[in-house]
């Protein structure tokens, strides 16, 4: 083979490997407090918006449930950060977002409109994800938590935010379930995202057999 037809394929390939590297970018879920007490606490909003900043700066795309409070400062820290931001809502349409849900839209590149409710819509939110943050939280929280937990997902925890964050080793404790590896706390949202980095570079990913998640059998 001649040396510039060597070079074209070498080229091709590099192209194709920086389109890829692009294009697959780690999917980070902020799930937190919509609502509450948790909401108003001036250090939780400063750090949510330091973890959308950070999640954006790290090249990775910030999701969440396209809800009001917590996630939503972060969306706000993302988007003014250049980053890509996507929800995934409860509603069936822009207008029962707006209308029904009382949502925000105004930080989001990508809201996918899933029309199941907000339970049901936790599970396309979890499973749009390649780890999540949990920042706060009530009983949307816990559901989103209890869902990444049986799927394997790397969960963060920003510890001190109040609500679920605070309980989730007691939570675990009276499930008769352990705080495995995938758990990871920390009160610096900068740190707890770069830990989440770590863990998911580390761990293969989760595949369903028997209707069961398996660690370690996905590439």
């Amino acid at each position: 083979m001649k040396q510039n037809e060597i070079l074209i394929k070498i080229a091709k390939y590099d192209r194709i490997n920086r389109l890829t590297n692009k294009f697959m970018r780690l999917r980070i879920g902020v799930m937190g407090s919509a609502q509450g007490p948790t909401i108003e606490n001036q250090e939780n909003i400063k750090k949510s918006i330091e973890l959308g900043h950070y999640i954006a700066k790290a090249g990775c795309i910030l999701v969440n449930g396209a809800c009001p409070g917590l996630p939503d400062e972060a969306a706000f820290g993302a988007h003014k950060a250049g980053g890509l931001v996507m929800g995934v809502s409860p509603a069936f349409s822009e207008k029962e977002h707006i209308e029904k849900y009382k949502s925000p839209k105004e930080y989001y590149d990508i809201i996918l409109y899933t029309g199941l409710g907000l339970m049901e819509r936790d599970i396309i939110n979890i499973r749009s994800c390649d780890a999540i943050i949990l920042l706060g939280g009530g009983i949307g929280t816990l559901n989103e938590f209890t869902v990444a937990y049986d799927e394997g997902k790397v969960i963060g925890v920003l510890k001190g935010s109040g609500g679920v964050s605070n309980h989730i080793a007691d939570i675990l404790e009276v499930c008769n379930r352990s705080m495995s590896e995938n758990i990871i706390e920390d009160e610096d949202p900068k740190k707890l995202l770069e830990k989440v980095m770590k863990a998911l570079r580390k761990q293969p990913q989760p595949i369903i057999e028997d209707q069961r998640v398996i660690i370690g059998g996905g590439q």
